[in-house]
């Protein structure tokens, strides 16, 4: 029978060593989470050259983005669990190796079909490194101020990979060519498996019998699957079609037998009390919410600097650098400290807050923006993120023990990837329909297309307001982290 062999609690008084030891980890987490924000966010840049060089049509182009984004969002949970029961360490050096490798073959694709068959495996090892990271994090820092700052550290790490992604990605597409996007990934990924094999615990994990529910399994992944491919196909098909709404039912079909099988099942894959916990709960509709809403801010402020004011590529990752600078200021300098004092729920109304501005200045952006007095000042309420992220994770890993850590590591990824897929479809949707409709009634590009941003902002600003409102009402009782 096998056993479980957890890393020892280690407290706030613990010897230099160790907690150099957790540091190290800590290091080694976050170059992994790095890793696999950038390379989302330094592809989107590079996706014209791509395209140029390959001969994608522009259909099978979005396929650059939506096979990453279709395995990684529904191989998540499974790989959550998968790393519970064989080991966390296990999990993120085989899933750091997969991705490795599949960045080489991304680099040296010479045809679309190779292109997309390694973003696809880039995913797959994404989704397996990604899921057990915040279960490995929190299963080494265990003292609540420690665990703060821990998370804060390691959420500032995903924030200013996405923004760094786009400042990289036009500086290597513009200086050397689109294939040094993925040939980046190399020297952290190996950096990452160096140093993880003697920085990581070792856990042997509960053992295939403690949850190897295989019929959960293919349920889950077959309906996450389906669900987010029927979504990522919105805006060729549109959300009234029969491609759309029968694989939408085919995948709330799937996702609902998989409830009905976990109830029933011995062994199985979600069990019920890691969901019992309204905080739990509540922390990842709020992150789903947010991620969907932010992508109106990280896509579609790029698009508008560059086909609205004129920027290039290179020019608009610099534009969006104080974004990445101000998180990284308030998460790693203040979060952690806030969320001590004033508990993740106050910090967490106090992000979405300053969302929710920044996006309401997005609404009134002029056609001739200028960039000091009128972005600027919406990348400094970028800031909130550096709040939001940091309190939203504690809470959402709060009701997790050792057993399922990588369970709820994987769930709360799973619902970013949701958010992102929802956010995707239906604010680019929003934003090119209603662009086709300005245009039709004599606007100028320019105007017609800041006019249907305008719409996508709008409501990325109602959903950060939905957000708060979930704060604020089912995150009643949040304790305070001192």
């Amino acid at each position: 029978m096998s056993t479980y062999a957890p890393p020892a609690p280690v407290a706030g008084t613990a010897p230099a060593r160790a907690l150099r030891s957790r540091w190290a980890a800590l290091g080694v987490l976050s170059t992994g989470m790095l890793m696999t924000v950038l390379d989302g966010s330094i592809v989107t840049v590079a996706m014209p050259a791509i395209q140029n060089d390959l001969g994608f049509s522009p259909a099978g182009l979005s396929w650059v983005v939506n096979a990453y984004l279709i395995a990684f969002g529904s191989l998540l949970l499974l790989a959550g669990r998968l790393g519970d029961l064989l080991g966390r360490k296990r999990m993120f050096l085989a899933g750091t190796a997969v991705f490795t490798a599949a960045s080489l073959l991304a680099g040296f694709a010479a045809s679309p079909g190779v292109l997309i068959a390694a973003r696809f495996l880039q995913g797959v090892g994404s989704a397996m490194a990604s899921a057990v990271g915040l279960g490995i994090l929190i299963t080494l820092f265990t003292e609540p101020r420690e665990r703060t700052r821990a998370i804060a550290v390691f959420a500032f790490t995903g924030a200013a990979g996405a923004s760094l992604g786009q400042v990289l990605g036009g500086a290597l597409t513009d200086a050397l060519d689109w294939h040094w996007v993925f040939f980046i990934n190399l020297p952290i990924g190996l950096a990452a498996l160096l140093f993880a094999l003697p920085a990581l615990p070792a856990d042997r994990g509960l053992g295939l019998r403690a949850g190897a529910d295989t019929a959960g399994a293919v349920l889950v992944t077959a309906g996450l699957m389906t669900g987010i491919y029927a979504v990522v196909r919105v805006e060729q098909y549109g959300w009234t079609s029969a491609h759309t709404l029968g694989l939408g039912a085919l995948s709330l079909a799937l996702l609902a037998a998989f409830a009905v099988r976990q109830t029933k099942a011995r062994t199985p894959l979600v069990p019920p009390r890691v969901l019992r916990s309204r905080t739990v709960v509540a922390a990842n509709l709020i992150q789903m919410l947010m991620v969907a809403a932010l992508f109106s801010f990280q896509v579609l402020v790029a698009l508008y600097m560059q086909r609205v004011l004129g920027y290039s590529a290179a020019a608009t990752g610099l534009a969006m650098l104080p974004a990445a600078v101000a998180i990284g200021a308030v998460s790693l300098g203040l979060s952690a400290r806030l969320n001590s004092r004033f508990g993740e729920r106050t910090v967490l109304l106090a992000g979405l807050g300053l969302l929710l501005a920044g996006l309401g200045l997005l609404v009134r952006l002029p056609v001739e923006a200028d960039y000091v007095t009128d972005l600027l000042p919406v990348m400094l309420l970028a800031s909130g993120f550096g709040l939001a992220l940091p309190a939203l994770t504690a809470l959402g890993m709060s009701g997790s023990d050792e057993r399922d850590a990588g369970l709820a590591s994987g769930l709360f990824n799973t619902t970013q990837q949701i958010g992102a897929a929802l956010g995707v479809a239906v604010l680019s949707t929003l934003a090119a329909s209603r662009t086709e409709t300005l245009s039709a009634a004599g606007d100028s590009p320019a105007r017609a297309l800041t006019g249907g941003l305008h719409l996508a902002f709008g409501v990325g600003a109602a959903l950060l307001l939905a957000a708060l409102v979930v704060a604020a009402t089912l995150l009643r009782g949040s304790r305070r982290t001192s």
